[in-house]
């Protein structure tokens, strides 16, 4: 996703009243989201009773890191860990390199490894342990 496309999904959650905006592209998937001013620290100004305060200009706003979704190439079965009884290749909040194995997709006896298309920090790791896979499932999220 281009910045210009960024600024105007900021620019449109700035100008309506949406408070949370989560839009993904090509496996990249931002969130923009915007607080009121009590949450923000921001001080309200002075009032009179017959004026109006516009909130959707005064609201602070912020975009999280980009995620990137690592989704299942084929169908088959998915290990988490290298073999039986050993720790998972990966888990939440774990740092990985491009090209680090996060997983392994077994499809017709032939075993895949899936590997960390970038460097970041795991976000998301699916529940499905030595359980199918359908090909685009959500395995991880990588921020």
């Amino acid at each position: 996703m281009d910045l210009s496309k960024i600024k105007t999904l900021i620019d449109f959650v700035g100008r309506s009243n949406i408070t949370e905006l989560t839009v993904t592209e090509k496996d990249v998937t931002v969130r923009i989201f915007r607080t009121s001013p009590a949450e923000a620290g921001v001080a309200e100004p002075s009032q009179k009773p017959e004026s109006t305060i516009n909130l959707v200009s005064d609201a602070p706003l912020s975009v999280v890191k980009t995620s990137h979704a690592v989704k299942a190439p084929v169908f088959g079965v998915l290990h988490r860990a290298p073999a039986p009884g050993e720790p998972p290749f990966v888990a939440i909040g774990d740092a990985v390199e491009e090209g680090q194995t996060l997983f392994i997709i077994e499809a017709m006896k032939v075993f895949n490894t899936i590997a960390a298309p970038r460097s970041g920090r795991i976000t998301h790791v699916t529940d499905i342990d030595n359980g199918e896979v359908e090909t685009g499932d959500l395995l991880a999220e990588i921020v």
